[in-house]
Parts: structure tokens; sequence; C-alpha cells
């Protein structure tokens, strides 16, 4: 089998999504094998002070890196936690020998570049069935649960909880302050949220029971001072659409690499198929209302990620989020 092009992989494992776009990992490559740490210089200790929604991120950067190995003729196993000692060192990938990539491989490394956030409201057609059903067993596999959240009473419970810590995040300056710091107005600014890829009204006027996270809340004139709308124009649509939850039995780092791993397939397998996607994880970020959500929602097990999908409305432009150059996240050995 020829050398792997850890640059290429990489590549491809830096194209998963991350909170805040911090891109909160670094790598190191050997002739068989990659390690993934954590870099703690890019910790979000306001929103994220237990590091759960960071370490996810890098598991699904994980994820990324063994599709494109797959898709490269490689055959990999990974090994979550190898290091006691090392807490940081969140996995490795060992190359075990040759593979030929089918074509479900190479329709998920196509989608690693295709895969991007959209916050925009979907079409209203619904996910088929059979799809959600599909991506079920894509999280089965390590490990998770899925849920979809679509009976009235759960879909109302969730939607005020959301609403409730979506309220609770605006109304705490040091949350706001961090949320500012990662925000980008250059265009070729390589981490961080693109002031762009973001909706420019208020989340709250979107025809939609879901409330997507405001990144510009800071910035943003207070409701009771806005011009209302014209009276006149007719009612937009409704958004309505597919909400799944995902969770595992444990709540510890191992379970949020497998969080992790298991979202990065279910984005790839979405994508593949058509589908984007955006996180709605402000009930999660805060431990009240995460705890809220399991009880009202009765799951046995911790929710990981609540996640809107749904079909792009007809015309939309991907907004594609910087990455920082590989060489800053790559070390080489051997």
């Amino acid at each position: 089998m020829a050398d792997i092009d850890w640059t290429r992989i990489v590549t491809a494992a830096t194209r998963a999504p991350s909170i805040h776009n911090t891109q909160p990992w670094r790598f190191v490559a050997g002739p068989d094998r990659l390690d993934v740490f954590y870099d703690r210089e890019r910790a979000l200790p306001v929103l994220d002070p237990t590091h759960r929604q960071q370490v996810m991120s890098c598991g699904i950067a994980a994820a990324f890196a063994e599709v494109a190995l797959l898709a490269s003729g490689a055959a990999a196993t990974t090994e979550l936690l190898p290091d006691p000692a090392d807490q940081d060192h969140l996995a490795t990938l060992t190359v075990t020998g040759g593979a030929e990539a089918d074509d479900r491989a190479r329709a998920l490394a196509a989608a690693i570049d295709e895969r991007h956030t959209v916050r925009a409201a979907f079409e209203p057609r619904g996910v088929p069935a059979e799809l959600l059903d599909r991506l079920q067993r894509a999280a089965e596999r390590y490990g998770l649960w899925m849920k979809v959240v679509d009976r009235e009473e759960e879909e109302t419970a969730t939607v005020f909880l959301l609403s409730q810590a979506e309220e609770m995040e605006q109304g705490d300056p040091a949350y706001v302050k961090e949320l500012e710091s990662w925000m980008r107005t250059d265009p070729g600014a390589v981490d961080g949220v693109p002031v762009e890829a973001v909706p420019e009204g208020d989340p709250h006027d979107r025809p939609s029971n879901w409330l997507v996270r405001d990144f510009v809340v800071g910035a943003r004139v207070p409701r009771m001072f806005r011009a209302a709308g014209d009276p006149d124009a007719p009612p937009p649509d409704v958004e309505r659409p597919t909400v799944v939850l995902l969770g595992t039995e444990s709540d510890d780092r191992a379970a949020w690499l497998q969080a992790g791993q298991a979202l990065g397939q279910v984005l790839l397998l979405a994508t593949a198929e058509g589908l984007v996607a955006s996180p709605l994880t402000q009930a999660l970020d805060w431990p009240a209302t995460r705890t809220r959500l399991r009880q009202r929602l009765s799951l046995i097990g911790h929710p990981q990620m609540l996640l809107r999908m749904g079909y792009p409305p007809a015309g939309l432009a991907p907004s594609v989020t910087g990455r920082r150059p590989v060489a800053e996240v790559l070390t080489t050995e051997g």
C-alpha cells in the first residue's frame, strides 16, 4: 500500500463542523497512524466549560478522517482515549491495510466538502422516513440513539426549553462577549463564524417554532425599538423542519467522542442525500435545561446534539466557513 498523504486526510478532517468554528483540534501523523488531540488554547470557557461540545467536534473530525482514509484506499481502526494519562489525546487512527472504496465510501468522502451549515428556512417538504431510518442506523453503529422530535407535546417542551436557554444566554454579558470574539467580518478569516453565514434578521422573527442561535445579539437593536412590519403583507410559510436528538447512555469524554463520530456519519450521509442541517444546541449548553430536556422527553440517557434537518431552499448559495491551514494543526513524525 502506498504511503498515506496525511495532509490530504487532515484537510478532510478539518472540514468537520465545530462549535463557533473554533476548530479545537491538532493532529500528529506517523507512517501508519494519526493521533487527534484536543487543543485547549481554543476553548470556550463560558459556553462549553466542560469541553463537551468541543470534544464532540474533535470526534467529528476523527470520523471525517476515517472516511477520507477509506475513500483513498486505506482501512483504519479508531481507538478512543488511547492514553489514560493524557485525556486530551482523544483518538488514534491506525491504518490496518488496503481497502477498495465502494460507492458509499466515495459518496461520503465527496460529502465532506459539500457539507455546510444552513440556518436559513428549509423547504416545506419533510425528510422521508426511510432516510431517517438510515440515519438512525448510522448513529447506532457508534452506540448512540436517535430520536425524532415529532410528537406535539415533545416539540412544545423542546421549543420552550430552547427559547428559555437562548434568553438566558443573551442575558449573560460573559456569553455575549465570548460569542462576539468568535464572529468574523473578514472574508478571509480562517476560523470563527462569518457574519454572512448567519441570518440577518432576528431569529425570533423567523416563521418557525425552532429558534436558531442569535450570533449578533450584542449588536442588534432591541425588539421594542424596531419598526413594525407591513400589516398588509401575507404571512410567510411556517417552517416545519425535521428535528432529531442524538444521545448516549453515559456522559463522559468517551461518550462525547462517540457522539461526535456518530454525528459525523449522520451529517455526511444526510449531505450525500441532499439534506442540510444546523444545530439547535442552546438547550444543551446549560446543565439545567439539558437536565429538564431529559425529564420532559423521558429520555433514557444523555442528549448530546439537537439537530434541525431538511432540504435547502432553492437558489441558496452555500456559505463555507474558513479553516486554518493544515500546517498549523498537523505535525508529522517519522
